[in-house]
């Protein structure tokens, strides 16, 4: 028997500030997790309030101005820039509360925030992150592209096997509360790639980082992309996004 779709709330915040962002991811968190404590559900199944509702989902896209985010694992040596000509280049920096290393967020670059419980989908953090990094492995193809995944490093990545070749075209990092998920991923669409040469992408040496736009010799319709990825995001992971 097939499983019907779960419903997820979709927003195109459009351009905001990293805060003003991951304070409004903070405020869902925090509003589904204290829920979720209110509630319990019978074994394997999803988590309701007392109106029989599920507790809901979001699917949040964004840009950002330009913007390097250290992880709880990251080094401050991946940032080869000083303040001062950061701040000069009018680029700001947050230490944040997910996985992973450093990165940056920019115009031109398809952020997005699935803020999901993962209780209604499965508890298995692992299978989260490649189903992630399957929606743009699909929407990649889609462009005739064949993007990959490279062991042990999350993301997507095209010539992955090949260290003189690979590099890096999505990046993601999580954090998960009570099976609650916040932060995501950033996929280079028309991103300016000289942002990548002040740090250590990801925390990985000697690997180049790349864009859509980059691969496929020309500049891409925003809208078109966050398009296709909605709609692979729905195939992936079962939902609807509306």
């Amino acid at each position: 028997m097939n499983t019907p779709p779960i419903p997820v709330i979709f927003e195109d915040l459009g351009n905001m500030s990293y805060q003003a962002a991951w304070d409004y991811q903070e405020q869902l968190l925090k509003q589904k997790v204290e829920r979720k404590s209110r509630v319990f559900a019978n074994s394997g199944e999803p988590v309701v309030e007392e109106d029989n509702s599920p507790i809901p989902h979001h699917l949040l896209f964004v840009e950002h101005p330009p913007v390097y985010t250290l992880g709880k694992s990251g080094k401050m040596e991946h940032v080869l820039i000083s303040e001062e000509e950061r701040n000069a280049k009018g680029i700001e920096f947050f230490k944040i509360n997910r996985g992973g290393d450093i990165t940056f967020h920019g115009p031109q670059q398809l952020v997005g925030y699935p803020i999901f419980d993962l209780e209604q989908f499965y508890t298995d953090i692992g299978k989260y992150l490649r189903n992630l990094e399957e929606v743009f492995i699909l929407t990649m193809a889609e462009y005739g592209l064949k993007g990959e995944r490279s062991p042990g490093e999350t993301g997507v990545w095209l010539d992955a096997d090949d260290y003189t070749k690979a590099r890096k075209i999505c990046a993601m990092g999580i954090r998960c509360s009570r099976w609650i998920t916040m932060h995501g991923f950033a996929f280079n669409v028309n991103t300016d790639l000289d942002y990548f040469s002040y740090i250590v992408p990801c925390g990985i040496e000697n690997k180049a980082v790349t864009s859509l736009q980059k691969e496929v010799g020309h500049a891409l319709d925003m809208e078109e992309v966050k398009e296709k990825v909605k709609k692979n995001f729905e195939k992936v992971f079962n939902i609807t996004v509306g």
